[in-house]
């Protein structure tokens, strides 16, 4: 497990990417398997017959073969394109347009701007690469002063917490906010900031304190200090870090304690009623990781794309 820090080292050509630098680069498929094989070369191939990690590369195959067991991979094999019939094209394109835009686009919008005629494969399409995105940012926990919450987030289930009908009867899910917030302090007036750095937001099963300690030990170093609310679900999150400071729940708090994560909180659920309006609550955390991955990655600009593109590499569906 990698510790406090998603800016990830510049092992990998840079591609300042564009719209139009995109067209330049990729013009045809063939660019884009070729591109392609590059950044799973650099990540490195791993046999899955035998786990050996020295390969041959078959051109006229377009396959890598073991160099021990002879078992062959394909392009796609191990990635989260396994099994996918979409050109690699229409990937690289897909993945271009929700990172190049800050507000992201919806399943429909994306289905009109890549001239696919079905909305099913695009909208299957655009899960996976929110999944390897958060399984990129699973790799990574958040250390030094953070600030934790909750939040409840509006979606299309029913059935969850019972609702009432009418007005504010939609079902709310529960879901764990952490940020990275490092106190700055200014050496002529004395004055103490917060600078916001790394965020993980996490869907929580139910409202336990189990869930939330799950949370906190997956995700959090033991040498964090942990700033949060006075809540009963909440008491046992020293055992697993170094400090828990704890406040009791206030407009104030929100301002300054916690003023990060309730930012995030209310930029997460804009961005979600504005681009994917209601959505089911099992494809919440899917959504909530493009947002994150995006946001921890805010200062990457155009370069954002090239680092999505290693996530498909890397990950493993």
């Amino acid at each position: 497990m990698q510790i406090a820090c998603i800016v990830e080292p510049i092992l990998y050509q840079k591609v300042d990417m564009s719209i139009l630098r995109f067209f330049e680069e990729f013009p045809d498929e063939q660019s884009c398997r070729s591109h392609f094989k590059d950044q799973r070369e650099k990540e490195g191939v791993i046999c899955k017959k035998c786990s050996y990690d020295e390969h041959y590369w078959l051109k006229g195959k377009e396959q890598w073969q073991c160099k021990k067991c002879t078992f062959r991979t394909t392009l796609r094999s191990g990635t989260m394109m396994q099994s996918s019939k979409l050109p690699f094209r229409m990937w690289y394109l897909t993945l271009a347009l929700m990172t190049m835009s800050k507000k992201g686009m919806s399943a429909l919008e994306m289905k009109r701007q890549v001239g696919h005629k079905r909305y099913e494969p695009i909208w299957y399409m655009m899960h996976k690469i929110r999944k390897a995105m958060g399984q990129r940012d699973d790799l990574y926990q958040l250390s030094g002063a953070l600030e934790f919450d909750e939040a409840y987030i509006s979606i299309g289930d029913k059935h969850i917490d019972k609702p009432k009908r009418g007005k504010g009867s939609e079902a709310k899910q529960n879901v764990a906010v952490v940020a990275e917030s490092t106190p700055l302090e200014d050496l002529e007036t004395q004055k103490t900031s917060r600078q916001c750095r790394y965020f993980k937001m996490k869907v929580l099963g139910d409202h336990k304190a189990q869930s939330i300690l799950e949370i906190v030990e997956t995700n959090i170093t033991d040498s964090s200090i942990v700033f949060s609310d006075k809540s009963a679900s909440y008491v046992d999150i020293g055992d697993y870090v170094e400090t828990h400071i704890q406040e009791k729940s206030s407009k104030e708090i929100t301002k300054t304690t916690l003023q990060w994560v309730h930012i995030t909180i209310s930029n997460a659920k804009r961005w979600l009623l504005g681009i994917h309006h209601m959505i089911k609550g099992k494809y919440l955390q899917s959504y909530l990781n493009e947002f994150c991955y995006k946001l921890n990655r805010r200062y990457f600009g155009n370069g954002l794309f090239n680092r999505a593109v290693i996530a498909l590499a890397k990950s493993y569906g």
